[in-house]
């Protein structure tokens, strides 16, 4: 058993002389030192007063992918479209030639540097999409690769099959019929079904497709949803049962209001706001008043959010969409367990893994406020230090 003393712990109630023991990877008590059982035969820990929060998560990421797109974003810089990036040969069929000319191996090592910078600042779990192979072969390739990432931290993988018309595809519902199909053969690869619903990628019709065949085989869904207009999206992840519906830019209240009944947490990726220059923010107000769970996530992905870092990410959420501190620390730590439909991490509680992240500062509002400052000292895998 092992337990960390004078500490700081990041709880609904701040405790400021708090305790955390652990028996291997669970915790048995977390809360404050006068109430804490008389732990015998243990490894104990001097924290020094420092803050000790749960292991943050990445609760959506497309961070398994061959080659980039910087060329793209040069072209974007000198006032290229993205129609005429699009005939260059670049977009997201750019990133599916590269990712399925990669073999698994070239797959883990090269997507490897974007799992370790976020392990670097306190994460102990990353969702995963697949997406950019679009074709059964290298969607069960970029799900193995994302499993393969599973050694330092807990890895979430989500099959996004629906994210694009492959290369050499015209009929969307002929597509939309081969997604449905693959789901059962990824099915024990997968923890949950994205699809990209959105005028360039598919109808809410054909979403609802998927979402259906994913359910009837125990799977949980997930939405990219209202991003680039309101398609009505986000209220038909509501109605399907989905644990999250993520972009959310353009949503209106009904589209909230039904989020809400179905407890479906709202995922809020400021990073592709910032790199694309967006100027629709969320509809934050109107999550607030139903009290919709807010999560954050960096989207890690080539095209438009290169991001991988959940610091930077927090203080973005907070600059760009005027998240409070308490709801960034929230968003990648409860509510993005939530999100994933995770109940055994997220918070400092009996029961939960014992993943945990001690930090060198003096509040925790410093988290947020800091950019390209990682005052992390120490992060608890499982109960062990890594």
């Amino acid at each position: 058993m092992r337990v960390w003393h004078n500490a700081r712990l990041l709880t609904p109630d701040p405790t400021d002389d708090g305790v955390i023991a652990a028996d291997g990877e669970r915790i048995v008590y977390a809360g404050p030192a006068k109430d804490a059982p008389d732990f015998t035969k243990v490894e104990r820990i001097d924290c020094e007063g420092r803050w000790i929060t749960p292991g943050l998560i990445d609760c959506h990421t497309h961070l398994v992918y061959a080659g980039n797109r910087a060329h793209e974003f040069e072209m974007r810089l000198a006032g290229a479209s993205y129609e005429e990036i699009a005939r260059a040969g670049g977009g997201i069929l750019s990133t599916v030639k590269a990712t399925r000319a990669a073999s698994l191996q070239e797959l883990i090592e090269q997507s490897r540097p974007r799992r370790d910078a976020l392990i670097a600042e306190g994460v102990t779990t990353v969702e995963i999409k697949s997406g950019y192979g679009l074709s059964l072969e290298d969607e069960i390739k970029m799900l193995r690769a994302a499993r393969a990432l599973g050694d330092r931290v807990n890895i979430s993988t989500t099959f996004l099959g629906a994210h694009a018309l492959p290369p050499g595809e015209t009929d969307k519902d002929v597509y939309i019929d081969r997604v449905c199909e693959m789901i059962s053969t990824v099915e024990p690869m997968a923890d949950a079904v994205d699809a990209f619903c959105e005028g360039i990628a598919f109808s809410p019709e054909q979403t609802e497709r998927v979402f259906v065949e994913a359910t009837r085989l125990g799977l949980n869904v997930k939405l990219h949803a209202d991003q680039l207009s309101n398609s009505g999206s986000a209220a038909l992840a509501a109605r399907c049962g989905a644990v999250s519906a993520d972009h959310l830019e353009h949503t209106d209240e009904a589209g909230i209001m039904a989020m809400a009944q179905a407890g479906t947490v709202a995922v809020l990726l400021p990073g592709a706001f910032y790199f694309l220059r967006e100027t629709k923010r969320p509809p934050v107000d109107l999550l607030r008043k139903h009290k919709v769970p807010i999560a954050i996530a960096t989207d890690c992905n080539p095209g438009t959010s290169p991001l991988t870092s959940i610091l930077l990410c927090m203080n973005m959420a907070a600059t760009c969409f005027r998240l409070t501190v308490e709801e960034c620390l929230a968003g990648v730590t409860r509510n993005a367990a939530l999100a994933l439909g995770r109940d055994d991490i997220g918070t400092l509680e009996a029961g939960k893994r014992c993943d945990l992240a001690i930090w060198n500062i003096a509040e925790p509002a410093e988290l947020v406020y800091r950019m390209g400052f990682n005052p992390l000292h120490l992060r608890v895998f499982g109960g062990a230090d890594a």
